[in-house]
């Protein structure tokens, strides 16, 4: 058995603080745009105005490698009930299971976006500027016999007034554990 002694601990622990630090820097880098980057690009999403009424959504749930493990069609419908808008949700995934979400939104007086819906822990937090939509929530997600806290950092990017695309980041810990890709569809 080697003896460390105090040198080969103190390198040991300086190593560590290092790696720990290079870890924390290289999260942080990690880290998404700030919404406000979009704020001169068009059309300017208006959440009310694309969701109310009917809209079809397609998507997709893939693995942090990239395999595709669910598929779903989403169609939801919008609407104004006094000070919030509520979007009702059904989707229908590809092994044959259905799920409905109802989200109730609320414009706050300084811009932002508060959701919530049954399997959203809390609040979904939402800030936007110009085409671009930026949600952050936990989400209680029920694999199998187990329920997950997952977070999303979930981007909604308006194209034109008929089609928006959103993608997000699925992360557990701190890592991601996948990506849900969703096209929007609005009659025209």
């Amino acid at each position: 058995m080697t003896h460390i002694g105090l040198p080969g601990l103190v390198h040991r622990r300086s190593r560590c603080r290092r790696w720990l630090l290079c870890s924390v820097f290289s999260l942080a880098a990690c880290a998404g745009p700030d919404v406000s980057r979009y704020a001169q690009q068009q059309p300017v999403l208006d959440v009310p105005a694309f969701f109310t009424g009917k809209t079809e959504a397609w998507g997709m749930f893939q693995k942090r490698g990239g395999e595709v493990v669910k598929r779903f069609t989403v169609a939801i419908e919008g609407s104004q009930q006094g000070n919030d808008f509520v979007l009702e949700e059904h989707f229908n995934y590809s092994d044959g299971t259905t799920e409905r979400r109802t989200w109730t939104l609320a414009r706050q007086l300084d811009g932002t976006w508060r959701g919530r819906a049954g399997d959203v822990v809390g609040e979904a937090i939402g800030h936007s500027a110009g085409n671009a939509l930026n949600w952050r929530y936990t989400l209680r997600l029920p694999v199998g016999n187990t329920t997950y806290d997952v977070q999303f950092d979930d981007w909604m990017y308006l194209v034109d007034a008929h089609t928006m695309i959103n993608r997000a980041s699925v992360s557990k810990f701190g890592f991601e554990v996948g990506q849900v890709t969703v096209f929007f569809s609005r009659p025209r």
